[in-house]
């Protein structure tokens, strides 16, 4: 690689002019996200932007184009798209006016330097959504070495993208791992492993267990928070179930609070519309839910932990979908009637507990193996936003 010294400074708008071609509604969806850029919006399912229903006004955006999201480019919202399709008409898209490689202007335009330059011409009084000011990114100085360093610097962060790709696909897998069936059942065995066609819960489960059903043994908890705060706000998340709130940024999510549900430990907490999702669990803390939330005193013949995992299990996230009503595929309301009349099978109190104890250590270790993935995902991403900025600074170049 040749040295820094040799690199060349231009300004923003020399390799870059904006534009604004809309009336493509039939093209592709893409979006931009702070730490891939571009991509298709039908590849990520965390994103609850929904596009309007007149897509005329969207912007097309073709191989090779930057965009960028004017409100948060001070975050890392911008790439080089790879892809043709359209985006929001509130982001900016720009056109290349020369031949240099687009995947190093990708990263180029990516780095730590500029996106810190980035922020400091961003404006807004809004948190978190400032809007960049084009005339100041015009005249952003942009540094750049020859055709065959870009390529090959391009090259090697393409390979730190790649890894970087493969640490997110293991920790998807240990995302599902924890709701796989045969993390339900682990080693301990999956009554269900050879049944075809298994219709309900019970389908398939050993001869000795016992069968129930929900409203039996668990009973609807009706205590009302009160005037003061019992613990945290607590939420119900996909993969972990029960856990503290930390979407509000710190303040309750209504100043009234007195209507919301206190949920203890060993107490079972739903979100009727979120249970095919998964939206239900066993509570190691104390605090308080959502009103819209139920809570469950659970029966002393179950083991809290098994049913912490069964409830949560695809056998039974598949059944919550089937009995639930509703006209939004990922809104399924389940009636307190049909959960009641949901089979449960209630094996022998210590198979339980030796059950949910398994699938507690299943999880713990899972846990602790993404969050070694986690941090090294981060190392990762803040060596591939740093390493145009180190050669540099290494150099000389920035001042």
């Amino acid at each position: 690689m040749k040295s820094a010294t040799s690199w060349r400074s231009v300004p923003f708008w020399s390799l870059y002019r904006r534009e604004k071609k809309v009336g493509f509604p039939a093209e592709e969806l893409l979006s931009i996200y702070r730490d891939y850029g571009v991509i298709r919006k039908s590849d990520r399912t965390d994103n609850w932007n929904r596009a309007g229903e007149d897509l005329s006004a969207y912007q097309l955006v073709e191989p090779g184009d930057l965009v960028l999201n004017k409100m948060k480019t001070w975050q890392g919202s911008l790439g080089v798209s790879s892809l043709r399709g359209i985006v929001s008409p509130a982001y900016f898209v720009y056109k290349p006016r020369t031949d240099d490689d687009p995947r190093f202007l990708h990263y180029a335009l990516r780095s730590a330097h500029h996106v810190g330059y980035y922020a400091s011409i961003s404006k807004g009084i809004r948190p978190n959504q400032w809007d960049l000011q084009p005339e100041m990114l015009d005249i952003m100085q942009v540094h750049l070495p020859d055709l065959d360093t870009q390529r090959e610097i391009a090259d090697s962060l393409a390979k730190v993208d790649r890894m970087i790709a493969t640490l997110e696909d293991l920790a998807d897998a240990l995302q599902q791992r924890t709701t796989d069936t045969a993390a339900v059942f682990g080693l301990v065995d999956d009554p269900y492993r050879h049944v075809e066609d298994a219709r309900t819960p019970l389908d398939g489960i050993p001869e000795h267990w016992a069968r129930t059903k929900f409203g039996f043994d668990f009973v609807e908890s009706t205590e009302r928070n009160g005037g003061s705060p019992q613990g945290p706000l607590l939420s119900i998340s996909e993969y972990r179930g029960v856990e503290v709130n930390t979407r509000t940024d710190g303040q309750q999510a209504s100043a009234d609070i007195s209507h919301y549900r206190v949920v203890g430990p060993n107490q079972l907490a739903a979100n009727m519309m979120w249970l095919n999702h998964g939206g239900l669990g066993v509570s190691s803390l104390t605090g308080y839910i959502s009103p819209d939330y139920k809570a469950f005193d659970i029966s002393p013949r179950f083991y809290p932990r098994y049913v912490h995992h069964l409830l949560r299990s695809p056998r039974y996230v598949d059944y919550f979908a089937t009995i639930g009503t509703g006209v939004r595929p990922n809104a399924q309301r389940v009636t307190k009637t049909a959960l009641d009349m949901t089979p449960v099978p209630m094996p022998p109190y210590e198979e339980q507990r030796k059950i949910g104890d398994h699938l507690d250590e299943v999880v713990s270790n899972i846990d602790r193996m993404q969050e070694k993935v986690a941090a090294l995902r981060t190392l990762l991403h803040e060596r591939r936003g740093a390493l145009i900025t180190d050669i540099l600074a290494a150099e000389g170049v920035l001042s």
